[in-house]
């Protein structure tokens, strides 16, 4: 959902959403469809890539013109609710041959001039047939978007042949290339989806056991949304070694574009999954994904009406709580997309769109809050069961002895430093829970109405680990229960959550 819309301020009395002022966002959270869809590569400023004299000798500077009137003809063909998707595939590829020019211009070599000059001229190619290709009827036909091509084939019984060529070329060595082919059947949630076939050359993917459960090999799913084609990929077993052709197939996920008129009418939906806000008009990363992709359209949908629906359970305090906690989540949605397209933790390829990972992530993140918000247990009584918050997830169980243990985790969104485990013990006693611990600060599990709080001291004792006058550690300062950074508390509030596939996930990650 976009930062700007849902789960705003709610009026104590009114139980609908309502919309509140847009947020200040930071660049790299923008719709790239607001990013400039020109090239800008030649000149003679200090930022520019290319001098203006090496582009026309070159002929870098016609390809560029080529490429940026080839894309307005596009553009001017493109429905409204695809023309952010069209833009922000442009603005991927400026990213990446504006990368690929840093290169060149710094290793004098003729595969990396090669390479460029290829790039440009596929882009040019794949725009022509991209203005061509709307108004398609079904999936059959060769599709296109900034990091290769997908061919269609129908087969029997309604499935489709796949065969994927993917090239991406940020320059050097930081480049991407794959091909494989996928046979493609129908499933009940209106997507085909199948596994990825080994390669010819490929040595059959077996465990290391006979006996043993073969591994699984990645899988993709295809569906129409609207007049792109939705692909979104996942991984398989690490032992599974079909891919013979492949360095990574973390750009698979993606929408591409039909590129020119395809003479079969096979049958297909192109209906667009329309999300609770205005797809011609995203204001962030995320807001263009989730309108690119049908399950995460579907996914703000059902947000909403469980939001909505869950109110008038909710008394007065929890709801508050719940509110604000929904606001933060809110905003980590924003960030979540962009924080894993470019993650910043991989210094040598933060620059290479990663948007198998981030299309993931983003739909895990939705999934576990839909897990809350439909799954809300009001009626828990105790400590005992899955709690969740924006922030933080923690399961406590009770043994047959009165043992109380608890196991999870606290983040803050995309800062891999600031993480903290939860694994307590102690029990029961006179109601109250009482922890293992032997220290100033010891962990604490208390109830709060319909909530439970986490470790309620530790925000004062965070504030006094740097309290010295000078800003340095104070060592007098109890221990830190988070582990990588002095400064950050363990105090969460949680609420309750019925079991879920979705949230049953407490090994520690970067959010």
């Amino acid at each position: 959902m976009p930062g700007s819309l849902r789960f705003a301020a709610l009026a104590a009395a009114i139980t609908v959403l309502v919309p509140r002022p847009s947020l200040a966002l930071d660049d790299y959270l923008r719709a790239s469809s607001s990013a400039p869809t020109a090239i800008k590569l030649c000149g003679d400023t200090d930022s520019d890539r290319i001098k203006t004299a090496d582009c026309k000798k070159a002929g870098y500077d016609m390809q560029i013109g080529q490429i940026d009137k080839a894309f307005d003809a596009a553009l001017a063909k493109t429905p409204p609710n695809i023309k952010p998707l069209l833009k922000r595939d442009q603005a991927w590829f400026n990213e990446m041959i504006q990368e690929a020019a840093d290169t060149m211009t710094q290793a004098d070599q003729d595969e990396l001039r090669q390479n460029f000059a290829e790039t440009l001229r596929r882009r040019i190619a794949s725009l022509d047939g991209i203005a061509d290709g709307f108004g398609r009827p079904g999936l059959a036909g060769q599709w296109i978007n900034a990091f290769g091509k997908i061919s269609v084939t129908p087969a029997d019984d309604g499935a489709y042949r796949v065969a994927v060529e993917l090239q991406s070329d940020y320059g050097s060595n930081r480049h991407r290339g794959c091909k494989f082919g996928a046979l493609l059947k129908p499933v009940a949630t209106g997507w085909l989806a199948g596994p990825v076939l080994a390669g010819k050359e490929a040595e059959k993917p077996a465990s290391a056991d006979a006996g043993s459960k073969p591994a699984k090999p990645p899988a993709l799913k295809m569906r129409r949304q609207g007049d792109t084609l939705r692909i979104v990929g996942s991984d398989g077993d690490d032992d599974w070694a079909g891919l013979s052709d492949c360095d990574s197939m973390a750009q698979i996920t993606g929408s591409y574009f039909g590129a020119g008129k395809e003479a079969t009418s096979d049958k297909a939906t192109t209906a667009f999954v329309t999300p609770t806000f205005d797809c011609t008009r995203p204001e962030t990363a995320t807001d263009e994904e989730i309108c690119a992709d049908p399950d995460l359209a579907d996914n703000d949908i059902r947000l909403n009406r469980a939001w909505k629906a869950l109110q008038p359970r909710l008394d007065e305090a929890t709801r508050r709580a719940l509110t604000d906690d929904q606001r933060h989540w809110v905003k980590s949605q924003t960030e979540q997309y962009p924080e894993f397209l470019h993650p910043a933790w991989e210094k040598t390829t933060s620059q290479i769109h990663a948007t198998t990972d981030a299309r993931d992530h983003l739909d895990a993140l939705q999934r576990e809050r839909l897990a809350l918000l439909e799954g809300f247990d009001d009626k828990r009584s105790g400590i005992t069961g899955v709690w969740l918050a924006y922030n933080a997830i923690i399961k406590v169980t009770t043994d047959s002895d009165g043992t109380v243990t608890a196991t999870g985790w606290k983040w803050d969104q995309g800062d891999w430093k600031a993480g903290c485990d939860y694994e307590m013990t102690g029990k029961i006693v006179r109601g109250s829970f009482r922890s293992d611990e032997a220290r100033k600060n010891p962990d604490t599990l208390e109830r709060d109405g319909s909530m439970l709080i986490v470790n309620r001291q530790d925000d004062v004792f965070a504030r006094k680990r740097y309290s010295n006058k000078d800003g340095s550690e104070n060592k007098d300062a109890d221990e830190q229960k988070c582990r990588r950074r002095l400064d950050v508390s363990s105090t969460a509030r949680l609420f309750p959550a019925r079991p879920s596939p979705d949230i049953d996930r407490f090994k520690g990650s970067i959010r």
